[in-house]
């Protein structure tokens, strides 16, 4: 509801630039970053935005782990799940459905923190 088309640009590029370091086999941590941080400025809350600007990308629990992420097929797999909820929340935004991104938000979270846990464990012997 707060979003302006301005922001919607923003995440949609920032979306673009993610995808993109997918394909290239980056990490794509600094994309996922813009991803949020463009997230934050579409609330039109500045002090939130600002926030997470301070924090900067180890907001993204891959960033405070190993920057590697297992072997290429598994780190693509790991990735694309975080894009396709990146588009849930992208899409909800673009509706301006405030209850089905605060949903697809909560989905990525919890993800992001299983995902987090899974990827802190040693390795299976």
């Amino acid at each position: 509801l707060r979003r302006t088309d301005d922001n919607l640009t923003a995440l949609r590029a920032a979306q673009e630039a993610f995808w993109q370091a997918i394909q290239a086999g980056e990490d794509a941590v600094a994309a996922d970053f813009q991803f949020q941080l463009e997230i934050a400025r579409a609330t039109q809350n500045v002090h939130f935005a600002a926030m997470l600007g301070a924090l900067g990308a180890t907001v993204i629990p891959r960033a405070r782990l190993a920057r590697d992420l297992p072997d290429e097929p598994r780190a693509t797999a790991y990735l694309e799940r975080v894009h396709a909820e990146h588009e849930a929340i992208l899409a909800a935004i673009t509706c301006h459905d405030a209850e089905a991104a605060r949903t697809a938000m909560r989905i990525h979270l919890a993800n992001s923190r299983e995902r987090r846990r899974a990827l802190s464990q040693p390795p299976a012997r």
